[in-house]
C-alpha cells in the first residue's frame, strides 16, 4: 500500500507534465510546474482582493525540488486542492534552500529558512487575515514550520488552524508538539523504524513512505480543522 501511494504522489508531480499531440513542446516550464505541484506560489501571486477559502504553507524536505518536494507536498496540496474550488498552495523556498547540512543545527534548520517561513505566514495574514491557513512539512521543512510558528505574533498564529508535520525531526524534544501552539491543532506522522523521527539524522527507507498520510489523514484533519475555523470578531471602531 505504501509503495502504491508512493507511485501515486510521484504520478501527481509526472502526469501532466508529459507532452501530448496537443501540447507544443515550447509549452511554459512555469506552467508545467504549477500543474505539477513542484513549485506552488498561490500566496504570493495572489492578489489581496480575491482572498481564497484556505491557504495551505508547506515546506519541503531536504534536497527535494521545487519548492513543493515530492514525498508528501504535491500529494497533500493535490487532495486538498481536489477538495476546495478556491485555495492557495505555497511552498516555502526563497531563502529555505533545503541543505542538508542546516539539519544538525539546535533548531534543525537555519536562521534565513526560519525567517522566510514566517514571511509567508505574515504575508497570508497581511494580505488574507480572515482566511484560514493550514500548514505543513516534511523532514526539514518540519523544523522550518515548527520554529517559524512558534515565533509568530499571537494575531497572526490565531489564524493558523491546523499542521501536519511528516517525518519530524524534533518530534521527541518537542514531544510531538509545537512550541508555543496548541496541540490540538498539530498532527504528527512518523512512520514505524523513521529514525528522523528519533531524532537520529540518518533516513532509513520508512521516512520516504508519506504519501499515504499525505493523500488521506493528513487532509482529512486539515480540512476538518478548516470547517471548525471562525474569524476573530474586531473589537475596534
Amino acid at each position: 500500500m505504501k509503495f502504491l501511494t508512493l507511485l501515486f504522489a510521484l504520478a501527481v508531480v509526472h502526469t501532466h507534465a508529459l507532452p501530448t499531440t496537443n501540447v507544443e513542446v515550447s509549452e511554459d516550464v512555469s506552467h508545467l510546474e504549477k500543474r505539477s505541484f513542484l513549485n506552488q506560489n498561490d500566496l504570493e501571486a495572489g492578489p489581496a482582493s480575491q482572498c481564497p477559502e484556505a491557504i495551505l504553507i508547506f515546506a519541503r524536505g531536504s534536497t527535494e525540488p521545487g519548492n513543493m518536494g515530492l514525498v508528501a507536498g504535491p500529494a497533500l496540496a493535490a487532495t486538498l486542492q481536489a477538495q476546495y474550488d478556491n485555495i492557495w498552495i505555497q511552498g516555502v523556498g526563497g531563502a529555505y534552500t533545503a541543505l542538508i547540512s542546516p539539519n544538525y543545527l539546535p533548531n534543525g534548520t537555519n536562521r534565513q529558512s526560519i525567517d522566510e517561513g514566517k514571511r509567508l505566514f505574515q504575508l497570508a495574514n497581511i494580505k488574507c487575515p480572515k482566511t484560514p491557513v493550514v500548514a505543513g512539512g516534511y523532514r526539514q521543512g518540519t523544523a522550518v514550520i515548527w520554529n517559524a510558528i512558534s515565533e509568530l505574533d499571537e494575531v497572526v498564529r490565531k489564524n493558523i488552524v491546523g499542521v501536519t508535520l511528516f517525518g519530524y525531526t524534533k518530534n521527541l524534544e518537542n514531544k510531538a508538539q509545537i512550541p508555543n501552539y496548541p496541540p490540538e491543532r498539530t498532527v504528527v506522522f512518523c512512520e514505524y523504524a523513521d529514525a528522523v523521527c528519533l531524532g537520529i539524522m540518518i533516513p532509513v527507507p520508512s521516512h520516504f513512505f508519506y504519501a499515504d498520510d499525505a493523500i488521506g489523514a493528513a487532509p482529512r484533519f486539515l480540512t476538518a480543522q478548516i470547517a471548525a475555523y471562525v474569524p476573530a470578531v474586531s473589537l475596534g471602531g
